[in-house]
Order: C-alpha cells, then structure tokens, then sequence
C-alpha cells in the first residue's frame, strides 16, 4: 500500500480500542519474568558455553604483545580468540563490526580478545590470565582542545551546514542581539538490559539471539561482517530492556559470539558488563554549541544562528546533529545553522534519544529564556510571538501537516500557573529553599519508515499479527494489538501479536520515535487488505463493517472465524511513504513548564513538579504515550542536573563506568509530574494519523529545568549538567 495522499476516513477512526488506554499486553509475562530477553533463552541452547569479552586497556596505540596459554589451560576453557586467531572479517556495510582483525587499538574497551568457557565464572576467571601489552599512543580526548580542527561531517544523517538569507547582515542591523555559548558532556543511555547476544548454529545456518532495536539493520551488519548469505541468518529480539538507541548497532557480543559458535560447533552466549558497556558500546558525544539572535525590540527573530561541535572516532564520523531543530521551530529570515565535527579517540558516538534535538534544545531553549530577559519580555510570550506555520529555512513551499506549538504554550501555562511566575530572579523564598518556575518549548522531527506485517485470521476468530518490529520496553505489542484489533472489529484479548524476528516482514524496527506510527501503518495495511478478503469470501460490497467478532453488510452477519474456515487466513503487506512524506514538514511540538527549588546554603536542587503539553497526532494509546513522556522527562532531568561520562583525558576513557558513579535520576528525584495530549490527528502522517511521541518527551525538558534554576537563583549556567558546585561558584545567593 502506497501512503500517497492525505488519509481520508477509514476503520482507524472509530476510535474503539485505539486511543483507548489499555493495560500492555504483554505486562503479565514481564512481571512475572516469563518474557525472554537475549541471555535468557535457555531452553533454545542448553548446552550454551559462556563468553567473556577482554576491553583494551588504552585509549590509543598498539598491541605489542598478548600471551594467552594460562587461559588457554584454565579450567573449562574452550577457546580463546584474539586478532592472532581470528578469522577474517567483511566491513562493506555501514552496519559490519568486525573485530579483532588486527593489533590496532583505536579506543579504550575495543575488544582486544575473547575467552569462551563452560561457564561464566570459568570465562571471566580465564579472561583475567590474558596478559596484554600495549604499546600506547598519544590521543586526542578533549573536545574543546580538537574544535579548532574540526571539520565539517560528511552528508548524511546530520546536515552539516544549512543558510537563508544573509545572517551575518540580518545580526549586525538587528537592535536586540544575543551571543552566548554552552556545553554539553557526554552521556550514557545507561538501558537496565546489557547488550547480550546468543549464537546457535546449525550446519550453516545460524539464528543469533540479539538485543537490538532495527532486526534488518542487525542482519545486515552481522551477514557482512560474518560473509554470509543474509537468508542464512535469522535474527531474534522478541523483548528488550531499553536501548535509547544504544542497541541501534552491531557490537562485539553479537559478532564473537557467532565465530566461537561457530568454530566450536556448539551456541556461545555473551552479555556485556555493565563497565565495559560504556566503554565498548557508543555514547552520546560531547557538544561546544554557540547561539546567535538577533530581534527587533519587540522580540521578533530578524536573524539565528546555531554552531556545534561534536567529536567521533575517524572512522565513524558521527556528529551530533545539534542545531537541527533550530532549523525548524522558529521565524527568521536570515539562518545559518552548522556543525563540525572533530576527531577523537574515544568510544564510538552514536545516537542517544533525541539525537540531536535533546542537547539542542537544552542551548536553544535557555539561549531563547537569555533573549527574553534581554528583551524584558515574557518567555512564552517570546516564543509565540516567532511561531511559524513553515518550515522557516524552505519557505511557505512547505508547510507544517500539523503545528499546535503555540497551543501547547498556551494551555500549558494556563495549567502550571504561569501567570503568577516572579520574572525577576532570585526573588521568590519558601524557609530555606530559592523558588523558580521555567519553560521550553519542543520539538521533534516525524520521520516514517517502510514497514510490513502478516496476519492470519484463524478459524475460531483469533487473529496472529506477524512483524520484524521490536518492543524496548515502549508498548509495541500493544499498540500493534490495538491497531489489528480495531480494523477487523475485535477485542484486543482476540489478537496474538508476535515480533522481533526477521522470518516476519521487515518492519520499522524501534527508533527515531517512528515505530508505533510507521509499524502501525503497516499493520494497518495488512488489515485492509485482509478486510477485503474476508467481504470478498463472504460475499459482501466494500460497505462491509467489521464488528464484535463478526463481518456484516444489510441484515446479513457471518462471523470472522466462520469465514476463515479451518484453513484460516493468512496475509502480507507493506506500507511505503515514498515522497508524500517529503510535502509537508513534519513534526511533533511540546511546552514543558518546571518548578525548581534550591536550598540557599548547599545549592541542591530539586524538581518539585512538571507539566508537558504534547501535541503529537492521534495517540493510539494514552497510557503508554504518556509513560513515554514520563521517561522523556526523567531522562531530561538527568540530562539538566546530574548526567556526566567523565573522560578521564590521560587514558582516554569514561572513568565513572557504573550506575554507582554515572548518576541518573531515581525516584526520590521525581516528583508529580503531569503529561497533557492536545487533541490532534495528522492525516499527512499516516493512514492511522499518529506521529511519532517517543522522545518528543525529553526534547526541551532540560532546558525548562535550567530555565527555573536560573530564575531561583539568579545564576545562569551555561555548562552542563548543573550541579551544586557550579552554581556555587558562581556566586548563588546565601542565607
């Protein structure tokens, strides 16, 4: 089915079970540990050997020497691999990882060997009798010393350089000006599941049961790597346990796992710890971002411009696409947006929920509340007033499908109170604690992906929904569930739903918030074409309505298990975006509203309550939509306040490697935190009119956060995350 032209009324609008808030199917089997993760197909491999990956010790330079016969002789070893022993490896895909292919080191925790053994204790036992030398190299560690040799990235993901119209001009005539400049570290996704791969073969065939987020991005960087035909593999990730986009790409237990495997002729199963997966997988890279306005005086943007540096290794060229979401939220006529990208010997950068957007708006959104003060005006009065119906670098050409930002603003204020916000800091007490209110706006980019599904109608009325789509943890089962459901007329407990294998049709896999919208899509799809089937076969015009089990036109009613017949039904479809999706801009927009307080003597901070008003198509399930926005949220605190992989600049590495020093947000720093859905449908979108929500909810959270600080304390930090000793420094106001 080709998505080509504006959704018209259909069966998705009868609202019935989608929209509805449903509990998550799949809740009882996660609750009660009953849904496999990758390490924990026991049953599938029961005589599975363990494996235990050796992480460089260096940041840069050579092994000179590896000695591994004590491991070799160690009880229950059964192999050993290091880059004298292993075998040859492709890297003609941009998703191969090969590894040990050679003694080179270019980042600290690169695999540099891998033991397998009986058990885990005997292959994490051996690993420590590898005795490795290196030669070690100088590196390059820190980004602020490189940016002056930052070059821009190549095309693709990131956009490295966008202009309209003549900023530098536009800047220097404008009456109000603001030049300011942040940073951001670091960070980890930090997931609760470690990456964890088993690998079984059978003759030449090999299943590989991994923890990843897109399967057929994983089939094919594991097939190149291993030089295998593709429809030799077979790939399983039916649960995982969060990946933020960590799992978005092939790492060393996934490919070891498969040569051990393989040259021993029985499965191998690895999972990382949780220190060497900061080290050996990809992180969020850090960014030196400097912001350019110039208004008029009453506050409209005459001319923006967003400059970022990010780094990666010179082999991955990621950047961190920092200033793209200045380039779609608001007016201005003259733009300059660029990033630079510099070359750094650490871990691989990769994407981070909200890649890009989410440290973007932490500098756009705080340069914007800089800007309002500036000004003297209101900052949600600021960001109203250079709202825009288009994208502002591309013109009236192309307009927003759906834009609701400035009601988002609006009954966001009105909920939290804004109206009654001291404007000037430092100004507002409760006994010990400094009071501040904040806002940001957001937005995300609406990306959609190709996607497939099968379904078979059985003959006592159940319906089997088959896709390569994976679940992270953020409602898949059950959003597809509700989605099948409500096509063929019945309740979501008639609907199996079964993912994360790559014998299903290839689906969208989880990531860049298109996973319900594009995967539903496609779901969506094969009903249609199933519906028409089932009228077809049970002699029925195109008006036949799909209801409570049963398939009716006039007074004629059959029921869909009576139409299936023993043989049941069984279809396949796919839906495809082609360019429509290129017609409009779009995006999902969000304003979130923060209350700070700061205790006067030690400068703690704490959120005491948020409130995040979303505007993000048709929601197809409120609850998880609105546990999306709560994670989105709680990852936004950690971002504005503790988050911080600490490079240690000698060795190269993320020094605070563990959840015991790299600090993310727990309960007790949570406090009520309100989620708001305006009401939207977007039928450019998607013929389920949904946008994507995922990490819409952290996008602009922190800078809210930064916002209220600011306006407790009078201190404005532009040096992420803020912590206590900052704000000390800074000279915050005292008892």
């Amino acid at each position: 089915m080709d998505f080509n032209a504006p959704a018209t009324a259909n069966p998705s609008d009868r609202m019935r079970v989608i929209g509805q808030p449903l509990d998550r199917v799949d809740g009882p089997l996660k609750v009660s540990g009953l849904a496999p993760y990758s390490y924990e197909y026991h049953g599938e491999a029961p005589n599975a050997a363990y494996g235990w990956l050796i992480g460089a010790e260096i940041g840069k330079g050579k092994i000179a020497g590896i000695d591994t016969k004590a491991a070799e002789a160690a009880p229950g070893v059964l192999l050993v691999l290091t880059h004298q022993n292993a075998p040859p490896q492709g890297k003609d895909s941009d998703y191969a990882a090969p590894q040990l292919q050679g003694p080179e080191v270019l980042h600290h925790g690169q695999a540099v060997g891998f033991v397998v053994a009986e058990s885990l204790e005997q292959a994490r036992a051996a690993a420590r009798l590898v005795k490795v030398d290196y030669a070690a190299e100088p590196g390059r560690y820190d980004l602020a010393q490189e940016r002056s040799r930052a070059v821009a990235p190549k095309p693709g993901m990131v956009k490295p350089e966008t202009r309209a119209g003549d900023f530098d001009a536009g800047f220097a005539a404008a009456p109000v000006q603001l030049d300011v400049t942040y940073t951001t570290p670091d960070q980890s996704h930090a997931m609760m599941e470690p990456h964890a791969s088993m690998a079984v073969w059978e003759g030449d065939e090999l299943t590989l049961y991994t923890s990843h987020q897109i399967l057929h991005w994983a089939a094919e960087g594991v097939a190149a790597t291993l030089q295998m035909p593709p429809e030799k593999l077979r790939v399983i990730s039916r649960y995982i346990g969060g990946g933020f986009g960590s799992k978005l790409v092939v790492y060393g237990d996934a490919v070891l796992s498969a040569l051990a495997a393989k040259q021993l002729g029985r499965p191998v199963k690895v999972a990382l710890t949780r220190q060497q997966i900061f080290n050996h997988t990809t992180h969020r890279p850090a960014t030196i971002q400097r912001l350019r306005i110039g208004t008029d005086v009453e506050g409209r943007i005459a001319a923006i411009a967003h400059e970022s540096w990010s780094g990666d290794q010179e082999s991955g060229g990621t950047a961190e696409g920092a200033a793209s979401q200045t380039r779609l939220l608001y007016a201005g006529k003259d733009r300059l947006t660029r990033h630079r990208l510099a070359t750094l010997d650490l871990p691989f950068a990769g994407a981070m929920r909200a890649p890009g957007e989410a440290v973007g708006l932490l500098v756009l959104e705080c340069a914007m509340d800089e800007l309002a003060e500036k000004l003297g005006m209101d900052p949600v009065e600021l960001r109203i007033r250079n709202d825009v119906a288009y994208n502002p670098e591309e013109g009236p050409s192309k307009p927003y499908s759906t834009r609701k930002l400035v009601e988002c603003l609006r009954e966001g204020a009105r909920r939290f109170g804004w109206e009654a916000r001291n404007p000037r800091p430092a100004q507002v007490r409760d006994g010990r604690w400094l009071v501040g209110h904040g806002v940001a706006a957001a937005v995300r980019p609406n990306p959609v992906m190709d996607s497939g599904a099968r379904l078979h109608l059985d003959g006592r009325g159940r319906l089997t929904v088959e896709t390569q789509m994976t679940d992270i943890g953020t409602g898949s089962y059950t959003i597809l569930a509700q989605v099948a459901a409500e096509m063929l007329g019945l309740d979501v407990g008639a609907v199996t739903v079964k993912l994360g294998d790559t014998r299903f049709p290839q689906a969208s896999g989880s990531g860049g918030s298109w996973g319900a919208n594009s995967s539903g899509a496609g779901v969506y799809a094969a009903a249609m074409k199933l519906r028409g089937i089932v009228a077809q076969r049970a002699g029925f015009n195109d008006e036949a309505v799909f209801e409570d089990g049963t398939v009716r036109s006039g007074q004629r009613s059959l029921t869909l298990a009576e139409v299936a017949g023993e043989a049941g039904l069984s279809v396949e479809a796919e839906i495809t975006f082609g360019d429509f999706s290129k017609q409009y801009e779009q995006a999902g927009f969000g304003a979130h509203f923060c209350e700070v307080w700061v205790d006067v003597e030690t400068a703690e901070i704490r959120i005491r309550r948020m409130l995040s008003v979303a505007a993000a198509g048709r929601v197809l399930n409120p609850k998880t939509a609105r546990s999306q926005c709560l994670g989105g949220m709680t990852m936004g605190i950690g971002a504005a306040l503790m988050e911080d992989a600490v490079v240690d600049k000698r060795h190269g590495l993320f020094i605070n490697h563990d959840l015991a020093e790299y600090q993310v947000p727990v309960h007790a720093d949570i406090p009520h935190m309100d989620v708001v859905f305006l009401e939207e449908e977007d039928d450019k979108s998607s013929p389920i009119k949904a946008k994507g929500i995922g990490e819409l909810g952290i996008c602009g959270v922190g800078a809210a956060v930064a916002n209220a600080v600011y306006n407790a304390t009078g201190v404005r930090i532009r040096d992420y995350p803020l912590t206590l000793d900052k704000l000390l420094k800074a000279g915050m106001p005292q008892a």
